[in-house]
């Protein structure tokens, strides 16, 4: 599994806009966040103001007590050397150190959360997305006095916009964090870096390659579809690719839609992309590695993907490490394959 790892480290969207403007105490302004700046200790009582999806609102810097549940902020806060008093354990990579750290409470997963732990280490900050994104007016209304941002980002299923929605928002909430803790120039790196693995991963495309991306879990094959799939679908859109299948009624299921391998292995893709759910959720012992499945289905040896051994894993955590450092990952390794 892949270990969280220190990097270095806008886009303006109507959906998540985060125009960010430093408050402090002096009432110096920080320069937009496209652009360099030359940021100062933040003073005693500084506050940033972060337009989640909601609206304004005003967040400590630096606060004390943070509780974050969005899947997609984990890593950089943990790169970042950010504490937090409490997270959902269930729905996270093991490795991650606040999932090892016992002094970090566990609220538990999405389904049936422990929300009266949040209220119990009196955060000044909670971060709300992804998963608990629902949960959003129940928490506020338990910790009344605490900041309280919404950085959950919804994927179109539209032609045109689920990637820029995937690209905008991992970069806005990645400006967004930065602002909280102090950690600007880390989030301009971070971004660039996102940038220019998109950029790699664009080029190295050629073009005409048509593309399977699946789910595995439980040893099943589901198919990812593009725009809406699992993981996949936004790649779609942002790197041009051209899908070997297209299926009625597809759907963002997080096993993937059901359809028949034999299918899959009809419309020979010269890729696949997989996202192997299990590793992520799942002990070794319970868990049948996506490659092991890929590899025995009989119907798919004869595949140009599986018979060139053209196919791209995403990061076994990636299920519920939905981060940008996990999609710079995956990214760079796209370009990587598709250039041999």
């Amino acid at each position: 599994m892949k270990r969280f790892r220190l990097k270095k480290l806008m886009i303006f969207t109507a959906a998540l806009a985060l125009v960010l403007t430093g408050c402090s105490s002096s009432g110096n302004d920080t320069s937009g966040p496209e652009t360099s700046q030359q940021v100062s200790e933040p003073a005693a009582n500084a506050t940033v103001e972060i337009t989640d999806i909601y609206g304004t609102v005003t967040v400590p810097v630096n606060p004390k007590n943070v509780v974050s549940l969005d899947n997609r902020t984990f890593e950089t806060l943990s790169d970042w050397g950010i504490e937090l008093a409490a997270v959902p354990k269930g729905v996270m990579p093991a490795d991650s150190p606040y999932y090892q750290d016992s002094a970090v409470q566990d609220i538990g997963d999405h389904r049936e959360p422990n929300l009266e732990i949040i209220a119990a280490v009196n955060p000044e900050l909670v971060i709300v997305g992804q998963r608990f994104a629902s949960y959003y007016e129940d928490i506020k209304a338990l910790v009344p006095d605490a900041a309280v941002i919404n950085l959950n980002f919804e994927l179109s299923e539209e032609a045109g916009k689920s990637g820029a929605t995937l690209v905008e928002g991992l970069k806005n909430s990645t400006i967004a964090l930065g602002m909280i803790f102090d950690k600007n120039e880390e989030a301009q790196t971070l971004n660039a870096d996102f940038d220019q693995a998109i950029q790699d991963a664009k080029a190295a495309y050629n073009g005409t390659d048509k593309i399977m991306s699946v789910v595995v879990s439980g040893g099943d094959i589901g198919f990812a579809a593009p725009l809406s799939g699992r993981v996949w679908g936004p790649m779609y859109d942002i790197f041009g690719w051209t899908s070997a299948l297209e299926v009625d009624g597809s759907s963002s299921d997080h096993k993937g839609d059901d359809i028949s391998v034999e299918a899959i292995a009809q419309s020979n893709p010269d890729w696949m992309m997989v996202l192997d759910r299990d590793a992520a959720i799942s002990s070794e012992e319970e868990n049948v590695p996506a490659k092991d499945v890929i590899d025995q289905s009989r119907a798919l040896k004869n595949t140009t993907a599986v018979s060139k051994e053209q196919i791209i894993y995403a990061p076994n955590d990636t299920y519920t490490n939905e981060s940008i450092q996990t999609y710079l990952e995956l990214f760079e390794n796209i370009a990587s394959a598709f250039s041999k």
